[in-house]
């Protein structure tokens, strides 16, 4: 699909590293965040169609509890995300 490794926990899919660089999954209010920590969009079939994950914020690279509050947020939207599907 795109070419990386996919991250699962729970086995919910909330992750992937694509070309050494680690993406969390966001949603439309995580996106905000995303934005304001300087994060970038995973496009990998260019950038008029990003996918709905985003590069892990620099900081959190260096600061074990930030990684994991970011982490647990993409999990909770990829949590959200599969509930979603359910109900279809």
């Amino acid at each position: 699909m795109f070419g990386g490794v996919g991250v699962y926990a729970n086995g919910l899919f909330f992750a992937l590293i694509a070309d050494d660089v680690l993406y969390f999954k966001g949603d439309d209010a995580l996106k905000v965040a995303f934005e304001a920590a300087g994060s970038q969009a995973f496009a990998p079939f260019g950038h008029d169609k990003p996918m709905a994950y985003w590069t892990v914020p620099a900081e959190a690279l260096d600061d074990q509890e930030s990684l994991l509050d970011w982490a647990r947020q993409s999990l909770e939207v990829a949590a959200r995300a599969a509930a979603g599907k359910k109900k279809r």
